[in-house]
């Protein structure tokens, strides 16, 4: 019985001191609770920031091809010679001078139109031809062929008595309107000219280029597609400038063609009115 109570004894403090020397390993082992939760966001944070490196350098990179675009108009500008840009010259020019047509013609055709309609409620209902002349606008083509005809009256002197008056009133009126219809065409040769010939300038430019683009790629030795696509695309740019210039223009001319047809056939009425006037009062109503 001694014998028995004697080894739980000492198993007892075999027991305690394996305890006690056990317990400084563990908590050696296990990290403290505020160590961990210091240490998450520490391996969290890079891998918030990671993703942020690739946008920033894309963005940076897409800003760069933005200023930077090898291609396009500015860079046809700088890395043409001398011919491609006289061609880009010529061709803003014609671009220009057919839109400046346009827009004169247009309000010209649009006073002619508006001085008709001055004539139908003014010119007639006057007492003489140069009475109702002086009642219209200054810069009239109307009042111009009523001062034509009035004036033949007393402009039949010298030679001109050979003819009778009854001819020559109306040739003097014909020929008023002949100078209306020739200042109602001014410009419409250049909307024609630069609608035929636009389109082969910007072909020659885009000839010229394409020319100039194979021999810097043939001196280089490079032919792969991204070296070949860029000269060639900004020397084809040249031709679709010149059809850029050559569409507007065709368009002009016709709208304008057909207007002064209109505007003319009012001209012509008036005239044919205005010469059985003076011929059937043997010009007294000058």
């Amino acid at each position: 019985m001694f014998l028995i109570c004697h080894l739980r004894a000492v198993l007892g403090a075999a027991l305690v001191a394996l305890s006690i020397s056990t317990s400084p390993l563990a908590q050696a082992q296990s990290p403290a609770p505020g160590a961990a939760a210091s240490a998450a966001p520490a391996a969290v944070a890079p891998a918030a920031v990671a993703p942020a490196a690739p946008v920033a350098s894309a963005t940076a990179a897409k800003n760069g091809d933005a200023l930077d675009n090898p291609y396009g108009i500015e860079a046809l500008w700088k890395g043409s010679d001398l011919i491609t840009r006289s061609v880009l010259i010529l061709l803003a020019i014609m671009s220009t001078g057919s839109w400046y047509i346009l827009v004169v013609k247009l309000l010209e055709q649009t006073k002619m139109t508006r001085q008709a309609r001055t004539v139908e409620k003014k010119f007639w209902d006057s007492k003489s031809v140069r009475e109702a002349a002086n009642a219209l606008e200054k810069n009239s083509a109307y009042r111009f062929i009523a001062e034509a005809g009035a004036n033949a009256t007393t402009d039949h002197g010298g030679l001109k008595t050979h003819i009778p008056m009854n001819e020559w009133i109306p040739m003097s009126i014909t020929a008023a309107v002949d100078r209306v219809q020739a200042s109602t065409q001014k410009g419409l040769a250049f909307l024609a000219t630069v609608g035929s010939t636009s389109p082969f300038v910007g072909l020659f430019g885009t000839v010229w280029g394409i020319y100039h683009a194979l021999t810097a790629i043939g001196i280089s030795g490079q032919a792969s597609i991204d070296k070949v696509a860029g000269p060639v695309g900004e020397a084809l740019i040249m031709t679709a400038i010149g059809l850029a210039v050559a569409i507007p223009a065709v368009l002009a001319y016709n709208w304008l063609a057909r207007r002064n047809k209109a505007i003319m056939d009012e001209v012509r009425e008036f005239s044919e009115e205005l010469n059985a006037v003076m011929v059937g009062s043997a010009g007294r109503a000058a």
